[in-house]
């Protein structure tokens, strides 16, 4: 499987720490150019120089949809070409429902579920342009069933997250983008450090799927994600859609039907 990324251009938001920042290293470790995208412009900055060569910044706030013009414009300007989009950032908070304010329903739903859109959308004339893309929507479990630490609104945003990858997977494939949602279990990040005591992720650990027992007890850290090989993201994808679990993390994956159907590839690929 081709996991080198040598002149390939990749937009990440959230990349200031766990998921985003370890899925920028491994996609640069392979050759790719990274777009940093952290809101605040000092750490986006920082962040980038400390990846090292190949990452540059693009701060900003993504629920904007002016200023994720300008990120996708910048990320252009610079790498001259875009061939993958990750939408990772999030807000998870942990609020319980009689206590979400309206103000804090709205803003989960601006980063969780209007930013990817706005994203999407913002990099499609550049994907078509280039004969096709790879848009990854960084989801949940939580978005199959219920979120453990977060509250209603974190559930309720990674489910939309999930149509909307339905939805753009469909309208998107003719023109070669793929659009596909990983859903994480509890991973150990400082995400989850926040929003979970000691004593918390210590009862949680034995809830935490994995394929076999694992003698530390401890969640698996954000390490984990971009294991789930880079060179997924050079595949065509057609027809039907997938759940795939891989060491706790799930993978739902979107194929757009494209007729005539090539038979070596069948959903099971």
């Amino acid at each position: 499987m081709n996991q080198d990324f040598t002149g390939k251009v990749a937009l990440i938001t959230g990349v200031a720490r766990g998921l985003g920042r370890a899925t920028a290293a491994r996609l640069l470790e392979h050759g790719a150019s990274v777009a940093v995208n952290v809101r605040d412009a000092e750490r986006a900055e920082a962040v980038a120089r400390q990846l090292g060569a190949g990452a540059f910044a693009v701060p900003g706030d993504i629920a904007d949809a002016a200023i994720v013009r300008e990120i996708v414009a910048r990320t252009l300007d610079r790498g001259g070409r875009l061939d993958i989009l990750v939408n990772n950032a999030a807000l998870a908070l942990s609020t319980r429902f009689e206590r979400i304010s309206e103000e804090e329903w709205r803003r989960a739903m601006d980063v969780n579920v209007t930013a990817p859109f706005l994203l999407i959308r913002a990099v499609v004339p550049a994907m078509k342009a280039g004969g096709g893309g790879r848009i990854i929507n960084i989801s949940s479990t939580a978005g199959k069933s219920v979120s453990t630490l977060g509250g209603a609104h974190y559930t309720t945003s990674k489910a939309a997250l999930l149509g909307l990858t339905r939805a753009a997977a469909k309208e998107l494939g003719p023109y070669g983008i793929t659009v596909n949602a990983v859903c994480p279990g509890l991973i150990d990040t400082e995400l989850t450090r926040e929003n979970a005591s000691p004593a918390d992720l210590a009862g949680l650990c034995p809830l935490l799927p994995h394929p076999a027992p694992r003698p530390t007890g401890r969640s698996r850290g954000p390490d984990l994600l971009p294991r789930l090989r880079p060179g997924r993201l050079h595949h065509r994808r057609f027809s039907r859609h997938q759940w795939r679990r891989s060491h706790g993390v799930g993978l739902l994956v979107w194929w757009h039907l494209s007729p005539p159907l090539d038979p070596e590839l069948s959903c099971s690929a």
